[in-house]
């Protein structure tokens, strides 16, 4: 019997929560450059508030906090992982790594690669103007 519950508890999947996109389509209504949608400075869980868990440059899961080990990860619209949407430097997955797959300039994976992931003519590029970018989500 407890062995059921072990298996149960064991395989309970960690949901991820919805913070929006990183695009700098202000029309977006997910994006973070629009401030009536995902870059609203008021939401409990915006990126651009400083007081939230995700905005605060004292909390582990912040995108501004250049220590954070657990800042919100990236995906493109295909569902592909593009690193953590983190200031930290020393993270090997955080897109502010110049060193790193995900901040690299050369690396085709990272945002910050104009010919990679970065393209701006990319529909997910988070670059791009008038494309969706790349969905946020934080644990």
């Amino acid at each position: 019997m407890w062995f059921l519950v072990l298996l149960f508890l064991g395989s309970a999947p960690a949901w991820a929560e919805d913070l929006g996109e990183l695009s700098t389509n202000p029309f977006n209504p997910a994006s973070t450059a629009n401030p009536f949608g995902g870059g609203n400075l008021f939401s409990p869980n915006s990126l651009t508030n400083p007081v939230s868990p995700y905005g605060s440059p004292f909390s582990n899961q912040s995108t501004t906090n250049p220590f954070a080990t657990d800042a919100p990860q990236l995906y493109d619209q295909e569902g592909n992982y593009r690193g953590k949407l983190s200031t930290n430097q020393f993270d090997p997955d955080s897109m502010s790594n110049p060193y790193g797959r995900y901040g690299s300039p050369f690396s085709p994976d990272s945002i910050n690669n104009p010919f990679g992931a970065g393209n701006p003519y990319n529909p997910s590029s988070p670059t791009n103007p008038y494309g969706r970018g790349l969905r946020i989500e934080g644990r």
